[in-house]
């Protein structure tokens, strides 16, 4: 039965074997008290995931949901808690990760006062920091030279992303029928899913609100975390299904007659995708690897010739040198973006 009591947010958590975490990531969910719902997701999991889960929402039954479910992967969670989500902004917190409570306080004040006017906002964008919580070092992502701060903006008003601005999963609060609108369906059994929720739906969003808020800290710095390099080179072959998925969902023409700048945009941000499958099949530097980055460029050709040319222009294209000088450029590339931005 759904809860009566209107949420303003729906956060879904998926969790699997996050006993040793989880908790820090829920307690400043509650920071938002009965204007949020807190939608946990067990994914099969055989530590104490399950019994604390079910602790919170025997202590919090107006804000905690609780959901078990068979394992079914990080996706499978996130489809789980967006089906049961009665929210009117929807988002996903990694079961590592945590909000800061004041940000999440001003955010809730925020879409008050916008209700209040009756203004429906399909997309709330806040901060992110890669926090490196074991050695203390921080990179604040901000989107200032983007967006105007706290206007009803769309994306022919927005400047240029510089080429290291992306608006990834944790920046992003979508309006829930945004989402259900898209048709959002993740891929059970399958890591950096949350590029999908961050893409898909845009070409759905028809304005956005930016709030200067450090909301959302990106855990960094387990040895089995998704983002560590050796983990990702041996789930090279799930990032390569992700970004098929995103290549098979653009459609040039019709992001003309949306939005240019949407277009740019995510021609971009497929570049990004493409890329990072190209530099970590060099790093693993075998025959098998190497073919596989071939398939993956001919896959983008056949299916969309105009987007493989908007492709070789950028980014992805100079990671698809032939020869040592491409391999040189991306893999020393790759190292000083690393450096910069500490994004693992």
């Amino acid at each position: 039965m759904k809860n009566k009591t209107k949420k303003l947010i729906s956060f879904v958590v998926p969790c699997y074997n996050s006993e040793s975490y989880m908790e820090r990531c829920i307690n400043t969910l509650l920071k938002g008290k009965e204007d949020v719902e807190i939608i946990i997701v067990n994914d099969g999991s055989t530590d104490k995931t399950k019994k604390i889960a079910d602790g919170y929402k025997k202590r919090y039954p107006k804000i905690i949901k609780v959901i078990h479910k068979i394992n079914g992967g990080h996706g499978s969670g996130v489809n789980a808690g967006l089906k049961e989500a009665s929210g009117k902004y929807f988002k996903v917190v990694d079961s590592d990760d945590w909000l800061d409570e004041e940000a999440l306080i001003k955010l809730i004040n925020k879409i008050k006062s916008l209700e209040e006017d009756n203004k429906e906002i399909d997309l709330f964008v806040c901060n992110y920091v890669y926090d490196h919580l074991y050695d203390g070092l921080k990179k604040v992502m901000n989107y200032r030279n983007i967006f105007h701060e706290e206007q009803i903006t769309n994306f022919e008003e927005t400047a240029s992303f510089k080429s290291s601005q992306y608006l990834i999963m944790h920046a992003l609060i979508y309006r829930t029928e945004i989402l259900k609108k898209c048709n959002l369906n993740l891929p059970e059994h399958t890591f950096y899913v949350d590029n999908l929720v961050a893409l898909l739906p845009l070409k759905y969003v028809r304005n956005i609100y930016y709030m200067d808020l450090d909301l959302y800290h990106y855990f960094i710095g387990r040895e089995d975390q998704s983002v560590n390099e050796t983990v990702m080179m041996g789930r090279i072959d799930q990032q390569i299904k992700v970004t098929k998925i995103i290549i098979d969902s653009i459609d040039l023409n019709e992001l003309n007659n949306i939005s240019l700048k949407l277009k740019k945009y995510i021609v971009k941000f497929t570049s990004m995708m493409v890329t990072i499958c190209d530099v970590y099949l060099l790093m693993i530097n075998d025959e098998n690897a190497l073919k596989k980055r071939d398939e993956l460029w001919s896959y983008i050709k056949n299916k969309d010739i105009k987007l493989y040319k908007e492709l070789k222009k950028s980014l992805s294209g100079l990671t698809y040198i032939p020869g040592k000088l491409g391999n040189f450029i991306s893999l020393n590339g790759y190292k000083i973006a690393k450096k910069i931005f500490k994004f693992n």
